[in-house]
């Protein structure tokens, strides 16, 4: 019993205790721990709202990006469809000026051709004419050499 005793006095004295540490946590919920909570949470919405806004921001970045990558693909895309159309157009107009030169030269060697012919025809006409005056020139040549005395043996044979 004796141990009883003790224990309730010692209960006793330390009820006090016990209330004062009671009414210390109840004063510290209400005055510390319940502002420092709304504080923390009002932090962690802060934070987490930051973080949301951070991502809606990346996410805008990152549509931005894409809508300007697919502008200079696009842009690009054009540039070389004008670039395809000019180097079209002066490969025509290239070919063209080709073709306009072999035509223009092959003009110019049939008429040079024919120029050559004509003149050709012409120096045969005119090598037949003159041969022919040449060729009595010869004959008349060689028959008065021989006319002045009676044709000997040896020039009959």
């Amino acid at each position: 019993m004796e141990l009883v005793q003790q224990l309730r006095e010692l209960f006793l004295q330390a009820a006090p205790t016990v209330v004062l540490v009671f009414l210390f946590y109840l004063f510290l919920r209400a005055n510390f721990f319940r502002p420092l909570e709304r504080v923390l949470a009002e932090r962690s919405a802060r934070t987490l709202g930051a973080r949301r806004a951070a991502e809606s921001s990346q996410a805008a970045a990152q549509e931005r990006l894409r809508a300007y990558q697919e502008a200079l693909k696009k842009a690009r895309a054009e540039i070389y469809a004008e670039q395809d159309a000019a180097r079209r157009r002066l490969l025509e107009e290239r070919n063209a000026l080709i073709r306009e030169s072999r035509s223009r030269s092959n003009h110019a060697v049939r008429a040079g051709k024919e120029r050559i012919s004509a003149e050709l025809a012409a120096a045969r006409a005119e090598l037949d004419r003159t041969s022919q005056a040449l060729a009595g020139q010869i004959v008349r040549s060689i028959l008065e050499r021989r006319s002045p005395g009676p044709p000997t043996l040896s020039e009959v044979r």
